[in-house]
This record gives C-alpha cells, sequence and structure tokens, in this order.
C-alpha cells in the first residue's frame, strides 16, 4: 500500500491533547473511571446486550478494558440498554455454550472479545440469524458478525520510542501471550519505535503461552530482567511486570488500561484500549436498524486506541517527540510499518515510500529487524 493509499484511511483530526502531565493513580472503584462520552439518546426501546469475556473483569487488561467500555455505553444509553457479561470462558465448545446461551436469553447485541471465539460465534451466528453479533480482533464475518480491532500498532510504536530513549542497557524485555499475527504485529510496531529512537536497542521476546497468568509472566518478567532488559512491555494482561519493574528500579509499560497505579515510578505510559465509543455507537446502530456487516479497524485518531499520560520522569524532548509522532499518525502522515521495513535476516519486506498494508498485518508471521530470538510454534 502506498502513502497515497494509506491517506484515504486515515482521520483527520484537529491538535493532539498534551499527554505530558504526570501519572494519576487509580481509584479504588473502577465504576468512577467511565464517564458519558456523549448525551443520554432518547430510544423507545431497550436493548439487551451480552459480552464474552476470556478473562476475570479484575485483571486490569484486556477484558477490564472490554468491561470499562460496556460500563461506558450502559452511562452513555443509561436505559435503553441492559448488558450481561461472562467472564473466564474458555475457547472452544465452552464459548459456544456461552454465546449460544446469551442468544437464547433474547441479547440481541453480542460482543466477543477474544480471538479464540471466532469460529464459536460464527456457528453460533447461523443459527441465529436476527442477533447481531461483533466480534474482537477476527476476520470472519456473515451477514450478521460484524468484527473489530483497535490498531494496536500505534500505541506500541510510541512507547517503543519512549523505551529507545530510556533504556541504558539497551535491552529491552517484551512478554508475549501466544505467537499469533496480532501479538507478533505489536512486537514488530514496538520494536520499529524502539529502533526509531535507539538504533542500537535489541528486544528480547518470551512467551507464556497465555493471556492472563500472573506467575506466569511474572517469571517472564524476571527472566528478562535476568537477560539485562532495563525496560519492560508486554502482551499479556494482568499488571505483575510492571509490579516487578517498580520493584527492582527498572521501567515498564503497561496494557490495555493504564497501569499507572501499579509502579508509580517504574509506569512510563500504557498502551490503551478505549471500546466505550464504539461499544455505544454499535448498540445505537442496532437500535436504530443501521447496524451493518463490517470489519472496524480504528486507531488514535478514531479514540480506539491511544497511550495513557506520560511520566514525568521521560524528558520533555522526548515527550515532544512522541506527541509530534502521534499527531502524524491521527493526520494519516506516517504509519507504524512505514518503509523500509527489513526482517530479522536483513530482507527488505516493506520499501521505502510504503507501508506494510493492513493484508500483511493481519497475517504477519516473522520479526522485524532488531528482535531477538525466533517465532516459537503455538496457539493457532
Amino acid at each position: 500500500m502506498d502513502r497515497r493509499n494509506f491517506l484515504k484511511y486515515a482521520t483527520f483530526a484537529g491538535s493532539s491533547f498534551a499527554l505530558t502531565s504526570c501519572i494519576q493513580g487509580r481509584t479504588s472503584n473502577p465504576q468512577s473511571e467511565v464517564s458519558p462520552s456523549a448525551s443520554p439518546v432518547v430510544i423507545s426501546e431497550s436493548l439487551k446486550v451480552g459480552l464474552v469475556y476470556a478473562g476475570p473483569v479484575g485483571d486490569f487488561g484486556w477484558t477490564y478494558a472490554h468491561d470499562l467500555g460496556r460500563r461506558e455505553m450502559e452511562a452513555n444509553l443509561q436505559d435503553k440498554v441492559k448488558t450481561t457479561f461472562v467472564e473466564n470462558v474458555s475457547e472452544g465448545a465452552d464459548a459456544e455454550r456461552v454465546i449460544r446461551q446469551l442468544a437464547l436469553d433474547g441479547n440481541k447485541l453480542i460482543f466477543t472479545t477474544s480471538f479464540g471465539y471466532m469460529n464459536p460465534t460464527i456457528k453460533v451466528a447461523k443459527d441465529f440469524p436476527n442477533v447481531i453479533f461483533e466480534h474482537c480482533t477476527g476476520y470472519k464475518r456473515t451477514a450478521n458478525v460484524g468484527t473489530y480491532q483497535g490498531r494496536f500498532e500505534e500505541p506500541r510504536y510510541l512507547t517503543g520510542m519512549i523505551a529507545g530513549k530510556m533504556t541504558k542497557s539497551n535491552v529491552v524485555g517484551f512478554i508475549g501471550a501466544y505467537p499469533i499475527p496480532e501479538v507478533i504485529r505489536g512486537i514488530g510496531a514496538f520494536t520499529q519505535g524502539l529502533r526509531a529512537t535507539n538504533p542500537q536497542a535489541k528486544l528480547k521476546v518470551l512467551w507464556v503461552q497465555s493471556q492472563y497468568d500472573p506467575t506466569k509472566e511474572k517469571e517472564a518478567a524476571q527472566a528478562l530482567i535476568n537477560l539485562g532488559a532495563d525496560v519492560l512491555t508486554q502482551h499479556t494482561n494482568s499488571a505483575v511486570a510492571v509490579q516487578l519493574a517498580e520493584e527492582k528500579g527498572i521501567y515498564a509499560f503497561g496494557y490495555n488500561t493504564d497501569m499507572g497505579k501499579f509502579g508509580q515510578k517504574a509506569h512510563l505510559t500504557s498502551a490503551i484500549n478505549k471500546w466505550g465509543k464504539f461499544y455505544t455507537d454499535k448498540a445505537l446502530a442496532v437500535m436504530n436498524g443501521t447496524w451493518k456487516s463490517q470489519e472496524v479497524w480504528d486507531g488514535i485518531g478514531e479514540g480506539m486506541v491511544d497511550i495513557s499520560p506520560m511520566n514525568q520522569v521521560i524528558p520533555d524532548d522526548v515527550q515532544q517527540l512522541v506527541n509530534m509522532k502521534r499527531q502524524e499518525f491521527i493526520q494519516g502522515m506516517a504509519h507504524p510499518f512505514d518503509g523500509p521495513v527489513k526482517d530479522q535476516k536483513g530482507v527488505v519486506r516493506v520499501p521505502k515510500g510504503k507501508v506494510l498494508d493492513d493484508k500483511e498485518q493481519l497475517a504477519m508471521n516473522w520479526y522485524v529487524e532488531g528482535v531477538e530470538g525466533a517465532i516459537p510454534k503455538g496457539k493457532p
């Protein structure tokens, strides 16, 4: 995809807000973090909405972010929606059973929030043609199934830029969940940002083969520290890496939600997901009869992803550099995989003047230059 075509898909927005404030701690009540993003909408009928979560609501990561989105939707639409969620749902038969039960219970809009729910969602949707399904991070769509995900690669790139400026050892550690394209893409985008500000830096990746396992995540974080990493990042759902970084006196990034309260000195920023507006818009579309099956893949400009406020320990010039790149993403003037992009063997995968297009990103199965190690076989 050349830059001209890329610009067609970019959002042109106004000036960016400053992201240079000091880290703010969370309150103990998660509900207080949710505020309406729009005035309550007057709808004649209420809508039953079901959500299926892969992990516990209290993971402070992926599932917690989706639940904040659910709560924001409720705050926006008030009594016009009634939501139900089921947490800790494993993939396969268990997911199919839960999704089917939500449909039988009268939910007319069902969000399934894990890649592994893709086939169960498609299977159940065939039996309930009058129910609308939205599947997160998947690629299979039907007349009553849409897909959605955030352009996680944008905030990943920004956190990589910060890591490149904050590391002293030039070794950064990444805790991976499963070696699927979504995670590999995040590793690649982070490394592109890392090498943009520090060409000497290397990324070491350890895989825990789990989305949420605090014990394994902590073990991986410690192992990366033992390998020389003085900055940690992750594609897993707990905050233990940030907590360990605080204990060890190094730096870390949170993921999915703002994890600043878990390490006020260590936490530099978080790559965050913001689902509330999307959930609200889809509920309204179902209620108004305007819903249609589509692929939604939105970035910072559309408000689906971003970074949380940056820690004041980050030098002002670095914060300014990151804010400039963030604005370029919003305006469509930059892409996390702007060419030239090389793989580990030095082969140019994306030539200068091109970007890694969406189809290639969705199938990404290779490491960019600067990542050490090999991609293991793992979860399909």
